[in-house]
Parts: C-alpha cells; structure tokens; sequence
C-alpha cells in the first residue's frame, strides 16, 4: 500500500490495521517514496544479538575491547617537545 504523508499523519488508525494484515505501507513525501513500514513479527527480534548477524564478533580478532579502544581514540594526540 502507498500513502502520503498527510495519510500518516491523519489516518494512523487505518495504516494499523493494513499492518495488522501483514502488508506492508510504502510512505511518499510530494510524490516520492520516503520510508517503508513493515509489520512487526517476533522473529524478527533478535535480543541477544548472534545468530546470522554479519557484525556478530567483529571484534574477536582485535587485543582490546571495544570500550578500550574507544577510549583510547578519544585521549587525542601527544606530543613530544
């Protein structure tokens, strides 16, 4: 299904119940597509973050953690003079 804008705006009720339905709402913005809604399933919910996920354990190969590392880009530079 296509709406505008003014649609979401005013007949949310309405875009639910397509929702509801398992179809999914594209949304226009002065004729061109914006966003797409798409009906929420529980699958789709990944909470523990593994599985077939292609950043799962990117950082498996590195000598730090994440937080480490983070910090260490935000001490800034030194100089020796």
């Amino acid at each position: 299904m296509i709406v505008s804008a003014k649609d979401l705006r005013f007949k949310i009720s309405m875009l639910f119940d397509v929702l509801s339905k398992k179809e999914s709402i594209i949304i226009t913005y002065r004729g061109k597509p914006k966003a797409k809604l798409i009906p929420y399933t529980e699958k789709d919910d990944k909470g523990d973050r593994g599985g077939n996920d292609q950043l799962f354990a990117i950082w498996s190969d590195m000598d730090n953690d994440v937080d480490t590392h983070i910090r260490e880009l935000r001490e800034g530079r030194k100089f020796d003079l």
